[in-house]
């Protein structure tokens, strides 16, 4: 069943930031919600995960389904190593080399492995959060502005990852770079004045 969006409204202190939202997201594809900072991306996004409730309108065909989700902020457990913060989410059935070699894919080398996450840098950080959401068992995969953090070179090197790792699967993603959009080939869905436009 696809994701379906009716008449989606939300206010915060009495400013208006989606109104009437009305789209489909469909299963086994990847969707890019765009549009200006402020338009209401991450509010949309956040209400799809569960996260905030709309003041009006529904979503359809999101219950019983498993999330994961990439935030702009890490959301690490900081005390953690990388492969402790990804067991977290991926159970015991996963071993510690395929972890390993996932993240050795993207860029991270052995002695990063055993130390706590605090200690690496904010692009580090990030890509291990990339990791894990991956590494989780989902049926929905949320994207917010996922390669924020990074230069251009680990970008494509991330966006190339990513994309194998999401062949056949349900992502719903936030961008402001319409290059990003066309690598996955998305479907791209546009927030403007509190609406979608297509």
């Amino acid at each position: 069943m696809d994701i379906v969006v009716k008449k989606l409204s939300k206010s915060y202190n009495e400013k208006r930031v989606l109104n009437e939202v009305n789209c489909t997201f469909a299963q086994k594809q990847i969707s890019c919600i765009m549009g200006t900072s402020g338009a209401g991306k991450t509010t949309l996004i956040r209400i799809l995960m569960g996260l905030e409730e709309a003041d009006s309108g529904e979503v359809l065909g999101l219950a019983n389904m498993k999330h994961s989700a990439i935030f702009q902020e890490h959301r690490l457990c900081m005390n953690l190593t990388a492969i402790a913060n990804i067991r977290m989410v991926c159970g015991q059935a996963m071993n510690d080399e395929y972890i390993k070699e996932q993240l050795e894919a993207v860029g991270l080398v052995e002695a990063d492995f055993g130390k706590p996450v605090r200690e690496m840098s904010g692009g580090m950080k990030q890509r291990v959060s990339i990791v894990r959401a991956l590494l989780a068992d989902y049926d929905v995969l949320f994207m917010d502005e996922a390669f924020k953090e990074m230069d251009e070179e680990t970008t494509h090197d991330m966006l190339t990852y990513v994309r194998k790792m999401i062949i056949g699967k349900t992502v719903i993603m936030i961008s402001h770079h319409e290059e990003e959009a066309k690598f996955f080939n998305a479907k791209v869905f546009y927030l403007e004045e509190e609406k979608i436009i297509l």
